[in-house]
């Protein structure tokens, strides 16, 4: 049966046409304005404990948001690579696979985030405690991490939901979502933890009710007829070859995540041997970063968007012009905003808790990263531009050996050598060199371009009238 060409997408954006630059920008700011409000999500739960709670509860958050980045992360980049296929479809207008990749990716995700809240409710105690989670912390950051993963389902989804709203170039209604269920978070918290005096566990609930009110508001737009990702309960079904081509594209970057995340769990047991006040100052630093990276990561997932959509209706030199235009603009926007991290480090780290060992830690360890934030932002934007082309196991395998390998062997080196929490902070400027480094050199000697070519699925031409 021949695709229905004739349905009206409002709701999406073709980014195979107008001027590129717009395009990307454009189409990258309510993405921008959606993950502030992500990380409110995240920033929020340390902020409330940090100052109503104290540093323990701080610190249990904390040690909890690399647990909870691996566990999840895997998902996160499968669903990703969903997006990839989607965006590759709807591109080349084949609407039909565009339906398929869909319901297989909500169903293949709906099982996995089944199976990821049994295992992180069950192994919470003892995959803490091979952190060397600080024994005053352990009960808290078990109480948090437990409660979080009870609404992990909801995470999984959501990612998914909005992948796929957003490959189709619909990033507006995720950032109206996003909206409600991150205010809704926020006073929770202040009524759970400021007000009624409960502990982390209630902020945990918190996240998890406000993940489920976004989940339910982005079924309730996909169930909309007349849109191409309209979601049908019946048509649910795992298409053996559409996941293989999800798989294929999201695989290394889930393998890639989830890696990365083990790495970000050694280092954070390694920054747990120096006590409470580092795994608090740690915590906070990286909420910052999360929060001050956010222009970066929202241009590097504008930028998998346009070139998957350009590459798949075969618009080379719309695609190449629209990676370079990433890859300059990125980079000088990350290296402004660390620089104003640098200077507003003490001010920045003292929003959640005040107390002279987290200033120093945190203040520390912003001064040293936050200067090459540009090298960072290179980085993301080459992997980017390689997603979106379908070659996602290169950046896996230069992230893999670099930020993983390279990394985790220099800092169990150095920290036994000196025992200076120093050398860890510095692992983070050293392998975003060597990075970017191996990034140029790929992008520049590769044909990525024509990463999906070979890989088309012919489109049925319209029946005869």
């Amino acid at each position: 049966m021949a695709n229905d060409l004739t349905l009206k997408f409002k709701t999406t954006k073709d980014l195979t046409k107008g001027d590129v630059k717009k395009n990307i920008l454009s189409f990258a700011l309510p993405i921008l304005v959606s993950q502030i409000f992500q990380q409110f999500y995240n920033i929020a739960d340390s902020l409330i404990v940090g100052n109503f709670i104290g540093k323990n509860a701080l610190a249990a958050v904390s040690t909890s948001g690399n647990l909870i980045f691996l566990l999840i992360s895997f998902f996160e980049g499968a669903a990703m690579g969903a997006g990839i296929v989607v965006a590759k479809y709807f591109g080349a207008g084949d609407n039909e696979n565009v339906s398929k990749a869909i319901h297989t990716n909500i169903l293949f995700g709906f099982i996995c985030g089944v199976a990821l809240t049994i295992f992180g409710v069950a192994l919470t105690p003892y995959i803490l405690k091979l952190m060397n989670t600080d024994a005053e912390v352990l009960p808290l950051a078990i109480e948090y991490f437990r409660y979080y993963f009870i609404g992990v389902l909801a995470v999984v989804l959501y990612n998914i939901f909005t992948g796929i709203m957003r490959a189709v170039g619909d990033s507006k209604r995720p950032l109206i979502y996003l909206i409600i269920s991150s205010l809704l978070n926020i006073v929770l918290d202040l009524l759970f933890v400021a007000v009624l005096k409960k502990g982390v566990a209630y902020c945990a609930i918190a996240t998890t009710i406000s993940q489920f009110v976004s989940v339910i508001l982005c079924l309730i737009q996909l169930k909309k007829k007349g849109t191409i990702y309209y979601f049908q309960f019946k048509k649910l079904k795992i298409h053996k070859d559409m996941l293989k081509e999800m798989l294929q594209y999201g695989l290394p970057t889930g393998v890639q995540n989830s890696v990365i995340g083990f790495a970000n769990v050694i280092v954070q047991s390694n920054i747990n041997a120096f006590g409470a006040d580092a795994m608090a100052g740690y915590g906070a630093y990286i909420k910052i970063e999360g929060f001050a990276f956010l222009p970066i990561n929202c241009i590097a997932m504008a930028l998998s968007t346009f070139i998957g959509q350009n590459l798949g209706a075969s618009k080379y030199d719309r695609a190449k012009e629209g990676a370079k235009f990433g890859m300059i603009v990125s980079p000088i926007t990350a290296e402004v905003i660390g620089l104003a991290c640098f200077a507003l480090a003490p001010y920045l780290i003292g929003l959640f808790n005040r107390s002279d060992g987290v200033l120093y830690y945190g203040v520390k360890e912003m001064r040293i990263e936050s200067l090459f934030f540009f090298l960072l932002s290179f980085s993301h934007m080459i992997a980017a531009v390689l997603r979106g082309a379908g070659k996602a196991v290169v950046p896996m395998g230069i992230m893999l050996s670099i930020w993983c390998v390279f990394r985790i062997i220099y800092i169990i080196t150095v920290t036994r050598i000196f025992g200076d929490i120093t050398y860890i902070y510095i692992a983070y400027p050293i392998t975003w060199t060597l990075s970017s480094i191996a990034f140029l050199i790929y992008y520049k000697k590769s044909d990525w371009i024509h990463g999906f070519d070979g890989k088309r699925k012919p489109i049925e031409p319209p029946d005869e009238e």
